[in-house]
């Protein structure tokens, strides 16, 4: 094995120690070689020089975990990271890809959304939206992926302080209902808006996820309802729902945890 792939080789070997570590309180040194399917005696090397540079504990009973030092380096890490620009090449692939409109929102407060970001259209008719413009979250696809990111308790509030008007004949006015809407979003994991909030406008969203798990944005993709292929849609969902679960990745989130 060459020198270069002998550093590979390594560099993959820590990161699995530090991974399995990291989904447990702590682990010895039999369980940890299990778990990475490392030999005892490369395991331990490994760990010493882990040990040696502060990021792994081992304590008198021989058990080994993280320390403090890993949690500290990721935070620091989280105050670099821009959200647009992390988005901005995903949001562009989509636009490319499915030749619309695509949108990522966040809370701008209890009742509203906000656009941050928009990747334009290239055909004549397009939706009108601009970034910074606040739109309902009960009526909008993107505004449903953040509303079923929210508890129970936090849902009852919002329909409390929330006026449910109708823009359009297939608007949402009840609280039932959007309920109902909000558990469909969470058990297939992207939302629709069709002509909800405007007229001839469809849009599917899905959610953009951090480290934690929560939900800290949506991106959307619209149509002129005439130009969507109905029969496209399995399709088109799983090209948006993938694009999201990239960018939530890059944000540090991990769909099915390792224990």
């Amino acid at each position: 094995m060459d020198n270069e792939k002998l550093q590979t080789s390594g560099v993959v070997r820590t990161i699995a120690i530090l991974e399995t570590l990291a989904h447990c309180q702590s682990s010895n040194l039999e369980s940890l070689s299990k778990q990475t399917k490392l030999p005892k005696a490369t395991l331990l090397r490994f760990l010493n020089t882990l040990t040696g540079l502060g990021y792994v504990y081992r304590d008198p009973a021989d058990q080994y975990c993280l320390t403090l030092k890993m949690f500290s380096m990721g935070s620091h890490g989280l105050e670099h990271i821009d959200l647009i620009n992390m988005a901005q090449p995903v949001a562009q692939r989509l636009c490319d890809t499915l030749g619309e409109t695509v949108h990522m929102g966040i809370l701008e407060d209890n009742n509203h959304a906000v656009y941050v970001l928009k990747k334009e259209s290239s055909y004549t008719i397009r939706m009108y939206s601009r970034v910074g413009k606040s739109i309902p979250l009960y009526c909008t696809g993107i505004g449903k992926v953040l509303l079923a990111d929210m508890s129970d308790s936090q849902i009852d509030d919002y329909l409390q302080a929330t006026n449910l008007k109708p823009f359009t004949p297939h608007t949402i006015r009840d609280g039932k209902t959007l309920k109902d809407e909000l558990e469909l979003v969470r058990s297939r994991g992207w939302a629709t808006d069709e002509e909800e909030h405007e007229m001839g406008t469809l849009c599917i969203s899905a959610p953009i996820q951090d480290y934690t798990g929560r939900t800290i944005a949506a991106m959307s993709v619209s149509w002129p309802l005439f130009r969507f292929n109905r029969p496209e849609q399995e399709k088109i969902t799983k090209a948006i729902t993938k694009e999201c679960e990239s960018l939530s990745k890059l944000l540090g989130f991990e769909s099915q945890k390792k224990r």
